[in-house]
């Protein structure tokens, strides 16, 4: 008896992994939803428009771009992850979501390691450390001594309360053995226009957002906060070059299906994010939105995605900030 079942195990075994095969062989036969849990128009629904577009072409169906916010991209997020797992719902996976978000909302509805299958990583794109003209540090050193002289009375905004750009904050304050003083605003445009005028002394704002202001003088930028220079701001030193040893802020992007998607479909995602990846139009894009490409396996995703949920999570707590 314990052979016969046995027998019809292995049987059935067999079944799942010859039907997951004829899935990635046939896959897709439809056009594919993309999810973007952000509205329209900022980096993440650049960096998700100029992969749908050439994923189309390399899959021979349409990617289609569904644009869902709400909750700091924490609605779509969890929609994707009770999705079907068939290959046709992937999700613009984001470090604000998959690794910040986790930690920040009581409730987000998902796990990012247990209801994904990771396709691939995308990019990152580092934030700027950037000052009023007036402001007399003239490099991060310079900074952090005046903060340290200078203790709570040193300013810097950010794009609202629990944002990628307001952790950040905390994360180089606590780096640095400094305080200082959260202004939020709703949304990077708003903080810009108050730093523009003088009202805060610094922001960490993203790249594309931030250089325009840089290249014409109206703002200095002391740091990046990836671990390697920027083609953007070339100039601009790292956190890591300007003393803070292992600092990284960089934002990243990725591709994720919800979690039971077959392995054979993962695979052909992969390549074809890959070649997406490869081609001049994806990366000049890219390039222009300050997103460093970093392909990988979806084994390398799901190892980063670990990691860097457990450094951003322990920077959440400690900065106290939690969103219902």
């Amino acid at each position: 008896m314990l052979r016969n079942w046995l027998c019809v195990a292995a049987a059935i075994l067999c079944l799942g992994a010859a039907t997951g095969a004829a899935q990635a062989q046939n896959y897709p036969v439809r056009a594919v939803t993309l999810v973007i849990p952000f509205a329209p128009g900022g980096s993440t629904s650049i960096v998700g428009r100029a992969i749908a577009d050439k994923m189309s072409d390399v899959l021979g169906e349409k990617v289609v771009v569904d644009n869902r916010p709400g909750a700091g991209g924490t609605v779509g997020t969890k929609a994707v992850a009770k999705s079907d797992p068939d290959g046709y719902t992937l999700l613009l996976g984001y470090t604000g979501t998959l690794a910040i978000g986790p930690s920040l909302y009581k409730s987000p509805g998902y796990d990012p390691r247990k209801d994904f299958a990771p396709i691939g990583m995308i990019g990152n794109a580092p934030n700027s450390l950037v000052v009023h003209p007036s402001f007399p540090a003239k490099s991060v050193a310079e900074l952090i001594a005046y903060a340290k002289a200078n203790p709570d009375k040193v300013n810097f905004g950010s794009a609202g309360a629990g944002t990628a750009s307001h952790i950040t904050g905390e994360y180089f304050a606590r780096a640095a053995g400094i305080k200082l003083v959260h202004i939020p605003y709703k949304g990077t445009g708003p903080a810009l226009t108050d730093l523009l005028g003088g009202h805060i002394p610094m922001a960490f704002a993203p790249i594309p957002a931030s250089h325009p202001n840089v290249s014409a003088g109206k703002l200095r930028a002391l740091a990046v906060t990836s671990v390697a220079r920027t083609g953007m701001l070339p100039d601009v030193p790292t956190m890591i070059e300007a003393g803070l040893s292992g600092f990284d802020a960089s934002l990243y992007y990725g591709l994720v299906a919800p979690a039971g998607t077959p392995r054979p479909v993962i695979d052909k995602l992969n390549k074809a994010l890959r070649d997406a990846l490869a081609s001049d139009e994806v990366k000049k894009q890219l390039g222009n939105d300050g997103t460093e490409i970093t392909p990988g396996t979806p084994e390398d995703y799901a190892d980063f995605i670990d990691k860097d949920e457990k450094k951003w999570s322990q920077l959440v707590k400690a900065s106290g900030v939690e969103q219902e």
